[in-house]
């Protein structure tokens, strides 16, 4: 049996016109010899009757913060709706097909209402409907624990629950359908002449998601990877090939695979002006549960970045630490992503050249074998991705 999943998000199941364009990539996907597994989200985004964000502002915050149990149960909701209404179309159109929550599909998870982990997934009930020919729809973002409540996954939920049965159905390939074409070689937003990335690796992916681009979420990416299960970026509502992932990309001669960006980041210097202060400092942001990151240390000062969220709470910290520090507001995270620059001479002065011509000042730079970062200030990002992408020729 040839099982493929098909994950459509919020937006694609969002209206019934979007939800038929969704029927044709199911019978295309049957017509090809396959037998589709569907997941699906919540209908909508923010605001959308229908949408998680919808449904959680139907209850106050001190109800939410105590009881964790019920808000799982209240956020399941959009997707078990998405999962009855789309079954019913597909069976409007002659395809036989079957609404599943995540418990009914087998996803047994642990206890942690809210970020709840996958433990097993029993594949019975999906390869039962299979069997008889019915298209199991499954509620994703879902599972549940093992003394029967239904549990969440997290934000990015229902590409974990695609990725996750696409590895215990051995499934040929995992089709994530969105509204964009594919991952691109920069956000179109900035760069109007950014590229379909057609072919990318996981390990390069991950870097793509972890650095900002919001197309798949980490979780699913590093699943797949595990089990060698290809990804499929696609876009719903077009017939664009999309981007593959997969163990090995195709080689190619470019040194640069994309560019991406995380802004609101904060530079802080810290100085060692009390030792046994300063050599705790990290210790102390831990606990405080503030992420660090481009984090450069010497015997005397540490630089590092956090989001801007944390900056009051870490200013407060580092006074109370009798602490010297500084820091610069505004910034931006630049990401420059590509399995080709190992082990290639000169990324980095490239890079450095290219942005300097723009005048763009770099506030901090950090490597690794596929990942070069440039801390700027946000004023520049849109010169300095555009400058950088037509350095590198994307």
């Amino acid at each position: 049996m040839n099982i493929v999943i098909q994950k459509f998000g919020g937006t694609s199941v969002s209206t019934e016109k979007r939800r038929k364009l969704i029927v044709s990539k199911v019978k295309g996907c049957i017509e090809q010899g396959n037998m589709p597994v569907i997941v699906v989200s919540a209908m909508g985004r923010k605001g959308e009757p229908y949408a998680t964000d919808t449904l959680l502002s139907l209850v106050d915050n001190d109800f939410k913060s105590t009881n964790l149990l019920a808000v799982d149960l209240l956020m399941s909701c959009g997707e078990i709706i998405s999962s009855v209404v789309m079954a019913e179309q597909l069976n409007k159109n002659g395809i036989n097909a079957h609404p599943l929550t995540g418990g009914q599909a087998g996803i047994l998870t642990d206890s942690i209402h809210g970020a709840a982990n996958i433990i097993d997934v029993n594949t019975e009930m999906i390869l039962n409907l299979l069997d008889d020919n019915i298209i199991p729809v499954v509620a994703g973002f879902q599972g549940i624990d093992s003394k029967g409540f239904i549990t969440t996954i997290g934000r990015g939920g229902s590409d974990v629950t695609a990725a996750i049965l696409g590895a215990t159905l051995k499934a040929n390939r995992v089709e994530i359908y969105t509204d964009v074409d594919g991952i691109m070689t920069s956000d179109p937003r900035i760069v109007s002449n950014a590229s379909l990335i057609k072919e990318i690796s996981y390990k390069e992916i991950f870097q793509f998601a972890h650095q900002g681009a919001k197309v798949i979420h980490p979780r699913a990416v590093k699943i797949s990877e595990k089990h060698n299960i290809p990804l499929l970026i696609k876009n719903t509502f077009s017939d664009s090939e999309g981007t593959l992932i997969n163990e090995f990309s195709s080689k190619s001669e470019k040194i640069i695979t994309g560019i991406t960006n995380i802004n609101n980041r904060v530079q802080i210097r810290v100085t060692n002006n009390f030792e046994e202060a300063y050599n705790n400092l990290f210790d102390v942001l831990a606990e405080n549960n503030i992420s660090l990151d481009l984090i450069n240390i010497f015997p005397k000062e540490k630089i590092f970045t956090i989001d801007r969220k944390d900056l009051d709470k870490l200013i407060l910290i580092i006074k109370d630490l009798k602490l010297s520090f500084s820091y610069i507001e505004n910034c931006s995270k630049l990401s420059v992503i590509g399995e080709g620059m190992k082990g290639r001479p000169g990324v980095m002065a490239k890079i450095l050249k290219a942005l300097t011509r723009e005048g763009i000042e770099v506030l901090q730079t950090a490597d690794s074998h596929m990942t070069i970062w440039c801390l700027i200030n946000s004023n520049d990002v849109f010169n300095a991705i555009n400058a950088l992408h037509n350095e590198f020729d994307l």
